[in-house]
């Protein structure tokens, strides 16, 4: 698949790329109109955006793997998905890449917590047995037909056992086969350094603003050595701040005329989101088909 290819070779450039978090289909529109090669799915934005619910393990399978057909289908960028942690042992880790592979996502996230998992840079983490993790990542890599769909291995052993065990983790996914390492919730910029130094295979990194990670650029982080970095709540964090905002301004005001400067007009929306492609098919107009319905 040409998306699967396309990332490949971004991951594989001497650039780090960044991949802004998308939480809906709407999310990754915008970041391919902002011009970002790749998009994230990400975990947290699927929960909350989907049941307005923390990221505590609620989303099943079915449910992200309909979220990340939806996602590759509106955008014409190679798709990340966050899998969680495949959702349970290795039969069900077979049919998570199986079903992630079948939406036409290019990359797959697991993580080696227990479950039900929670987001990265929450507390009360936990995690498998290291070698238990091996044997998911194999059984992933086994599963999957495409050999340029990518898998990244996650390790979340930093924030409860320390920097020295998520590092044998790391280096330990990496010989069982992972395309992509990321230790998650690492603490300092020395953490960051020892993860790129000690661990044999490309890297990705989490910019959680306010998280337990310090905030850098992406040209910093390439020049401690990362490979990726996701930025994976940052849309969902100011869609919900300006979201509120304005309604909490609705609600004292009675009118949203004091946001009309901050909103897209209705006929921008509508050019954005695909209506003059609507209206050509409805004129049997087929010339720009190929652009994608989407």
């Amino acid at each position: 698949m040409e998306a699967r290819k396309r990332l490949r070779e971004l991951v594989e450039s001497d650039e780090i790329l960044i991949l802004p978090g998308a939480y809906d289909a709407l999310s990754a529109r915008l970041a391919e109109a902002a011009g970002f090669s790749c998009v994230y799915m990400t975990g947290y934005g699927q929960s909350a955006s989907k049941l307005g619910q923390p990221d505590v393990g609620l989303m099943t399978m079915s449910e992200m793997a309909e979220r990340a057909a939806d996602m590759v289908m509106a955008v014409n960028v190679p798709v990340i998905c966050d899998a969680d942690t495949g959702f349970g042992n290795n039969v069900n880790i077979v049919r998570t890449i199986r079903e992630y592979e079948r939406t036409g996502v290019a990359a797959i996230q697991l993580e080696d917590q227990t479950m039900p998992k929670k987001c990265g840079h929450m507390l009360g983490r936990d995690v498998i047995d290291a070698q238990e993790m091996v044997m998911k990542l194999k059984a992933a890599i086994a599963a999957r037909t495409d050999p340029d769909f990518l898998i990244i291995a996650r390790t979340d052993a930093r924030t409860r056992y320390g920097i020295d065990e998520a590092i044998r983790r790391g280096r330990l996914y990496a010989e069982a086969g992972a395309d992509v390492v990321f230790v998650e919730s690492v603490e300092s910029v020395e953490e960051m350094c020892r993860v790129n130094e000690e661990i044999p295979t490309r890297t990705i990194v989490n910019m959680v603003e306010t998280g337990r990670t310090p905030l850098l650029t992406a040209r910093e982080l390439q020049d401690i050595g990362y490979d990726m970095v996701v930025f994976p709540i940052s849309t969902l964090l100011v869609a919900a701040k300006a979201a509120y905002d304005m309604l909490a301004d609705l609600q004292a005001n009675g009118t949203t005329k004091n946001y009309m400067d901050r909103m897209m007009s209705f006929s921008q929306f509508n050019d954005f989101i695909g209506l003059p492609l609507v209206r050509e098919l409805e004129e049997n107009r087929f010339d720009n088909v190929e652009k994608k319905l989407r």
